[in-house]
């Protein structure tokens, strides 16, 4: 057996060695190439850059045991497709060990309460049941998901939607010019390994993968609910709508045995107080969606679901309602998807028809209608889709004050704040502030955009700003949400 002192130099051998037999493996692939008529120029990263990700990624590739090293096939892939100059080939590889590992956490887990988060559209959730159906959802819905129920950080999030852009835009997935460097490969291996495969489970995730197997198996008792009460106070507003949302789920679902409901029946008045007012109205909008889509039983659980607590003040007044929801889902579905320059303005232009005038949006659907037209209105990050610019800027234009302040303090949601990384949609926020700020007339709100304007703090961190967020606690108040 070598001493740790022989591993070691065999290691500085190697690293001297690399420049060397890189090239030559280049220099014969070159050769082939060029001899079958194949154009050899531009397909290679530079030889140095190639270097720099095998003299950087014991690091990473340290944190991983040995039996997680023996199971990452898109890993080993990775290093070959760095080592071939391929690191777009890399970049996709890397991916897809993050996914499958993803996937792995996800069906783990709960894969029902998963979908119940994860999947906005009621119609589109009835056909995911097991976790063989995570291929059906896409990758921005998977990662954002897995940070809804806790299985990766806020920080992973906003780290791995960048990956997952590059990834789109700058990879094999896709034709593209752009060019990786070999750090910049190192470093999102590192992040992928520490905010997906070796992310260790929070302690109240774990506990709410313990309750919620427990309200399926066994009976609670009123003392017990009591006591499971109290573990509700020690959830973050994030955690609690979402835990919320999955009872909601397991309630409404057809398969769920009378046991599971008389137990979530329990549970629902401790947690209620603390359900956010957007939530609160959600529910109230999947009511209206079994009754426009005739799921007559589904419709009956939503509603005793509500009546469990006193929630009829959260059912919409008309089906109309339901219609806008339906729009902003598909609009929300199309920006995300990969051909949303041609499936976005058509969305866009359906939206505009079911909400008439933005002073008629009723209130249980305002926030939503005002979040989904900031997301799409800033783009995803790469391109505008041009046809259905006009009839976002026509909306936007149209906010009443009340949705002008929501829009002005949206960066503080996760969702925009990640996509508020990116260069384009930086610039389209600048935008949507000149669009908005002729209808702010509070005077908090007008201090909240003077203070945007003048911190210095990225756009995506500027809900860190303890002095930003004071303010927006006291817009979220005076909008009652």
């Amino acid at each position: 057996m070598p001493t740790d002192k022989s591993k070691h130099e065999l290691i500085v051998s190697k690293d001297q060695d690399y420049n060397i037999a890189l090239q030559s493996f280049e220099t014969q692939l070159t050769q082939f190439i060029e001899n079958q008529g194949l154009p050899a120029g531009k397909v290679f990263i530079e030889l140095p850059e190639r270097v720099r990700v095998f003299q950087n990624i014991d690091a990473p590739l340290s944190l991983l045991s040995p039996e997680q090293l023996q199971g990452s096939t898109y890993i080993a892939k990775f290093i070959a497709a760095a080592g071939s100059g391929l690191f777009d080939a890399a970049l996709n590889y890397l991916w897809d060990e993050t996914i499958c590992e993803l996937r792995g956490r996800v069906s783990q887990y709960d894969i029902a309460y998963f979908y119940d988060i994860a999947v906005g559209s009621p119609d589109r959730r009835k056909a995911l049941k097991t976790p063989e159906d995570l291929d059906k959802i896409s990758d921005q819905e998977l990662i954002h998901g897995a940070n809804l129920i806790g299985l990766i950080s806020d920080i992973g999030l906003q780290h791995l939607d960048y990956i997952r852009y590059m990834r789109n835009y700058a990879s094999a997935a896709h034709p593209n010019q752009n060019e990786l460097t070999g750090l910049q490969l190192v470093s999102w291996l590192e992040t992928c390994i520490k905010e997906v495969i070796n992310l260790p489970q929070e302690n109240v995730v774990v506990e709410i993968r313990k309750l919620l197997g427990n309200i399926k198996e066994n009976e609670i008792t009123e003392a017990e609910a009591r006591q499971i009460g109290a573990f509700f106070t020690e959830l973050t507003p994030d955690r609690v709508d979402t835990l919320a949302s999955g009872f909601f789920g397991i309630f409404v679902d057809e398969s769920t045995d009378e046991k599971t409901r008389e137990n979530i029946r329990l549970l629902l008045p401790e947690l209620w107080t603390r359900v956010s007012t957007d939530t609160r109205n959600g529910f109230g909008l999947r009511n209206a969606r079994y009754v426009a889509n005739n799921d007559a039983s589904q419709q009956e659980w939503a509603r005793e679901f509500l009546d469990v607590v006193d929630g009829a003040e959260y059912l919409p007044d008309s089906i109309r309602v339901a219609e806008i929801d339906l729009a902003i889902q598909d609009l929300l579905i199309a920006h995300r998807g990969t051909n949303n320059f041609y499936t976005e303005p058509g969305a866009a232009r359906h939206l505009k028809t079911v909400v008439g005038s933005s002073d008629s949006v009723p209130i249980s659907i305002r926030t939503k209608y005002v979040l989904c037209l900031v997301e799409v209105f800033l783009s995803n990050g790469n391109g505008i889709a041009w046809n259905a610019e006009p009839t976002y800027t026509e909306l936007i234009r149209g906010f009443t004050p009340e949705m002008a302040m929501l829009a002005l303090i949206s960066f503080s949601n996760r969702n925009i704040a990640s996509s508020l990384q990116f260069q384009q949609c930086k610039k389209k926020w600048q935008e949507l502030i000149g669009l908005i700020t002729p209808k702010i007339r509070n005077a908090t709100a007008r201090e909240l955009l003077d203070a945007i304007d003048e911190s210095s703090a990225p756009l995506e961190k500027l809900s860190n700003d303890s002095t930003l967020m004071a303010k927006v606690k006291s817009l979220r108040k005076i909008l009652g949400i």
